[in-house]
């Protein structure tokens, strides 16, 4: 007689013996990023050599949990896939004197029990899954089954997700290491930046949607379907912020009506497969042209970023396009009568008054993580010169609230942002993302031509 509960599958021997017979045998073999472990291999080598006679142990991380037995999508950690260009989830990988064992979770295949009952791993669950020898194959180091990682090694640095206690001079290392990009990297970064500009022609052409009736909601959706087509997604939270929704600066809810005579602040990355993710900005007045007042603070933020933009090049201090953007936003400011204290008072380290519009940074390194190298020593970050095959952006702003009395009406619910990925070289920098116009005449042409 039933006691009520459902059989277990697994202790049936007949279903067991019938489930594990005829099935053939599929492609397994691993989907890697072109050129992805032989970039690994030199970042591996890199390694020791600044860290020599070292060991190191990464984890690749898992996906959160987002309700009772469903997780959030998996992003492997960045440090594990720089070093193996492995993304699997609950890897481990054991890395000296440049070279690499990896500890993977083996497939579960007909004739094992997990084969249907293990959602995790189980390829009737997750699809086909390549072998253990396969993956060795395809990176180009040992790879071992997970069960038999045994822990760390004495005296091993280790880094990842995971761990009580990562090592910070392992974190600051790979941090600073990841700062100057390979050729490989930097085509990574290319395609991410390209795809990118795609994806903001396809959201402005369903700005007339958004109009409608669609919203924020629509363009986000928009950008996010297509970096999930041509990536793996969108390389952070998209931003879609119209009109007073456009100052705040994380304005991820995108859960906003698109209103005819207001601004849209666009901040979106494509993902590529291989985690590179870009970074870009852009302002649009959703009719097509921009108001008085919009152009008046659209036009101090371009010759802010375009001060910046020059700043750039090797040798020249990280902060400079900082500097160079602030000073321009200061002085615009103070003509405008917004500013309490003088530009140099302004400017001053007990002063910085002219923040209140602009409290965010300026630029940031960008690559695996959208905020790269950020566990870097402040000294190597923010105090170093910019080298050949730095990536990072410049991005000034103005950020005037509907709610800020110190801002005249006609000023008030406008924000500005823009922002432009760049790579520096040996005589300068090149922007990647210099497909979108950067004027405001260039980019209400760009408007009408999508809209």
């Amino acid at each position: 007689m039933s006691d009520g509960k459902l059989p277990r599958l697994a202790d049936i021997p007949a279903f067991t013996e019938y489930i594990a017979q005829g099935w053939d045998s599929p492609a397994r073999t691993p989907d890697l990023v072109p050129g992805a472990a032989e970039a690994a291999a030199a970042h591996r080598r890199r390694l020791a050599e600044a860290l020599p006679g070292r060991t190191v142990v990464v984890t690749a991380g898992h996906a959160p949990v987002r309700s009772y037995d469903t997780t959030y999508d998996f992003r492997v950690n960045s440090d594990f896939f720089w070093l193996t260009g492995c993304a699997e989830e609950k890897a481990v990988a054991v890395v000296a004197d440049g070279e690499a064992t990896l500890y993977l979770p083996p497939p579960l295949r007909p004739g094992q029990a997990g084969f249907f009952s293990d959602p995790l791993y189980g390829e009737l669950w997750v699809g086909p899954s390549p072998s253990l020898a396969e993956w060795s194959a395809a990176l180009g180091v040992t790879v071992l089954p997970l069960g038999e990682f045994a822990g760390p090694p004495e005296g091993a640095l280790l880094v990842g997700p995971g761990w009580p206690e990562p090592s910070p001079e392992l974190g600051q290392v790979l941090a600073e290491l990841r700062m100057i990009k390979d050729e490989w990297e930097v085509a990574q970064l290319r395609e991410a930046v390209d795809r990118t500009v795609e994806g903001f022609a396809a959201v402005m052409a369903e700005v007339p949607a958004a109009v409608a009736g669609g919203g924020e909601r629509w363009l986000q959706g928009t950008f996010d379907r297509y970096a999930r087509t041509y990536g793996n997604g969108p390389g952070y939270a998209t931003i879609v912020g119209s009109g007073p929704h456009a100052p705040t600066l994380h304005w991820v809810r995108c859960d906003g009506p698109v209103l005819e005579g207001e601004l849209l602040l666009l901040d979106m990355g494509v993902e590529v497969r291989s985690h590179y993710t870009a970074d870009v900005t852009r302002t649009f007045p959703v009719s097509g042209a921009f108001s008085a007042a919009q152009r008046q603070v659209y036009d101090l933020v371009e010759r802010a970023h375009l001060a910046g933009l020059a700043e750039v090049a090797p040798g020249r201090p990280f902060t400079a396009f900082h500097h160079a953007c602030m000073e321009v936003i200061a002085r615009g400011l103070h003509d405008w009568g917004l500013l309490p204290v003088s530009v140099d008072e302004a400017l001053s380290d007990t002063g910085q008054h002219h923040r209140r519009y602009l409290v965010c940074g300026v630029g940031h390194h960008m690559g695996l993580d959208v905020h790269d190298c950020y566990r870097s020593r402040p000294e190597a970050y923010h105090g170093a010169a910019m080298a050949p095959g730095m990536v990072l952006t410049v991005e000034p702003g103005l950020y005037f609230h509907a709610h800020d009395r110190t801002v005249p009406p006609e000023l008030r619910g406008i924000g500005v942002r823009i922002e432009d990925d760049l790579l520096v070289t040996e005589d300068g920098a090149e922007n990647l993302s210099s497909a979108l116009p950067i004027d405001a005449a260039g980019l209400e042409r760009w408007v009408k031509d999508r809209t």
